[in-house]
């Protein structure tokens, strides 16, 4: 909480928390240690410590903040509404960031502080997304209605005041809507979060928007739909501050979270200052960005980002057959650029990550075996996460099948990527999920792990830190059932926490049965660890591990014969126009 000075008469209780949502169990997805830090909780605790510190509900009011991130936190509910009548529920519940999947649980834990008369609002890309895709009716909004419950829409920056203002008085209105007036972020309060909350995330990391909005125009994104087409951004100024303050606190590792950094019109003058802070001050900056597959053929961009500190690197890939990215409204991705971008990182010795979508109209089992060995042999990715395309409140694909009538899951709750919603036309939604697992498998095989550690190798990839993405990758959905991306250090389950309307367990089989897969799960994990280690060990000490080649390490040539050109009608079109292109250029 925020230092109190003894004049003050009044604290208002602000208590933010990110929900998480339910596993296929049940029970919350939650874990000592969680994997990625949620940056919505950093800007509204940034914004909300600025309103603190300007006294925004007057002279004699303080405002005391709490933060709580459910994937790292057990919420307390009796005991936050304990402390909230100890100052007459003078004080505001926020749901902070709820993305769709945790809708569900948001309204469980709105309706329990609701019942004891506590003030709620919610705000995150469900509510946004909805309001401005749908009626505003549409996909349970009405719930927030019912339970009294505040639905924010928009971005909290210079309007936080207003809300913390009504609730301090009372008077909560049902919507404050401001998803057509969305702010320009240079200069406004830094996404920060105090180092006790940080330190519940694996490698202490933490989070910042560098900028907000995107020009593309993806048919599942919500992005483009909740923060707009059109970018804003922070200055090199405002990041150098947040790294400041952040360094203060011992905290160096950071996720910038922009959808696409390489479009960052900013991005030159915040590696710059990035380098200067690391090169120059001796900040240990750790970065992981997020990039298109374009991003390469910015002069500088590669090399920059490797001097800003730039450790890991995702990329949007989806899919490796063209015609599926025409149908996504994915343009801008290119197969045939595919292997130059993930080759100039490599060269940096950077790690990839790359997002890849099953579901799309030409996909089929036997259509996604075979793409999932093109990424195995010819291109030089380090790690692959697969997801289920999913019609998210808030996308353009999603409307359309609203409009449509078309069948889609009423539980948010699966609208996780994790799970299939409605249907494809070429797989039933059994088979569609039964591929998507398999996925995983195919993937994450030991051979290829082996090659990806000879790669590793090769290339001064950091051969430590891939084990470890392999092992958490590899292991996460066999052993727990949840994406790696909600992943974290030991699995936390209560009694308390389990989904309304299922039957609540026994302590006598609750509790022995958590500690019998607790065990069981780390003894596999740790033999997953050791087994992963062993191999990078090996490959690390072999002599000839610089001299390691393969397919997707071969510097790219035009005459290059490749399944990912000719496996597909859109494959062989992708090349036939790059080649085309190159000649014109070349003439004129």
């Amino acid at each position: 909480m925020l230092q109190t000075p003894a004049t003050a008469t009044r604290r208002f209780q602000l208590i933010l928390i990110k929900p998480s949502h339910y596993g296929n169990d049940g029970y919350v997805i939650r874990w000592a240690r969680s994997i990625i830090p949620s940056n919505s909780l950093a800007a509204v605790y940034g914004i909300a410590a600025e309103c603190a510190d300007q006294r925004v509900l007057g002279p004699d009011t303080e405002i005391d903040i709490d933060a709580m991130d459910e994937t790292n936190t057990r919420i307390d509910v009796p005991g936050l509404v304990k402390r909230l009548a100890e100052h007459n529920n003078f004080g505001l519940v926020a749901l902070v960031g709820v993305q769709s999947n945790q809708y569900p649980r948001a309204l469980d834990l709105a309706r329990r502080f609701r019942d004891a008369g506590v003030q709620v609002a919610m705000g995150g890309f469900h509510v946004s997304g909805c309001l401005a895709m749908l009626d505003g009716h549409a996909v349970d909004l009405d719930a927030c209605r019912d339970l009294g419950v505040a639905m924010f829409t928009g971005e909290a920056e210079g309007r936080f005041d207003t809300i913390l203002s009504d609730a301090a008085q009372g008077r909560l209105k049902p919507v404050y809507d401001y998803m057509n007036d969305l702010p320009g972020i240079e200069g406004t309060p830094a996404p920060f979060l105090p180092k006790r909350y940080v330190e519940r995330t694996v490698g202490h990391s933490t989070s910042f928007d560098a900028g907000r909005g995107c020009p593309y125009q993806c048919s599942f994104c919500t992005i483009i739909n909740v923060q707009g087409r059109k970018s804003r951004y922070r200055s090199a100024d405002d990041v150098e501050r947040l790294v400041r303050m952040n360094w203060e606190q011992g905290i160096h590792k950071f996720f910038i979270t922009d959808d696409n950094f390489a479009r960052n019109r900013e991005w030159e003058s915040i590696f710059d200052r990035l380098i200067k802070l690391r090169e120059e001050d001796g900040i240990p900056l750790g970065l992981m960005i997020q990039v298109d597959t374009l991003c390469h053929k910015i002069d500088g961009f590669v090399e920059k980002a490797k001097r800003a500190g730039v450790t890991r690197v995702f990329i949007g890939l989806e899919n490796v057959n063209p015609d599926n990215l025409i149908a996504a409204k994915k343009r801008q991705n290119k197969i045939t650029e595919y292997r130059k971008m993930l080759l100039a990182w490599k060269a940096e010795g950077i790690i990839t990550l790359a997002g890849y979508i099953l579901g799309f109209p030409g996909d089929t089992p036997e259509t996604i075996r075979r793409d999932i060995a093109i990424l195995q042999e010819e291109l030089p990715l380090d790690i692959v996460e697969f997801f289920n395309l999913t019609p998210l409140p808030g996308s353009e694909d999603h409307k359309v099948l609203w409009e449509k009538g078309v069948d889609m899951d009423p539980d948010l709750n699966a609208y996780d990527l994790h799970h299939v919603v409605t249907d494809h036309e070429r797989m039933s939604r059994d088979e569609w999920l039964a591929i998507y697992h398999e996925a995983w498998r195919l993937y994450y095989t030991p051979e290829h792990m082996k090659r990806l550690l000879r790669r590793a190798a090769a290339t001064g990839v950091p051969i430590t830190s891939l084990v470890k993405l392999l092992v958490q990758f590899e292991t996460t959905i066999r052993l727990e059932d949840v994406h790696p991306l909600e992943s974290g250090i030991l699995r936390l389950r209560h009694p308390d926490e389990r989904r309304p309307g299922l039957p609540r367990e026994s302590a006598f089989v609750f509790w022995p049965r958590l500690a019998w897969d607790t065990v069981r799960t780390h003894v596999l994990f740790g033999a997953a660890i050791a087994r992963c280690a062993f191999w990078a060990m090996r490959i690390a000490r072999d002599p000839a591990s610089k001299d390691y080649t393969d397919t997707a390490l071969t510097p790219v040539a035009d005459e290059d014969d490749l399944a990912l050109y000719s496996a597909t009608t859109g494959g062989a079109q992708a090349v036939a126009h790059s080649k085309k292109v190159a000649e014109l250029t070349a003439r004129g």
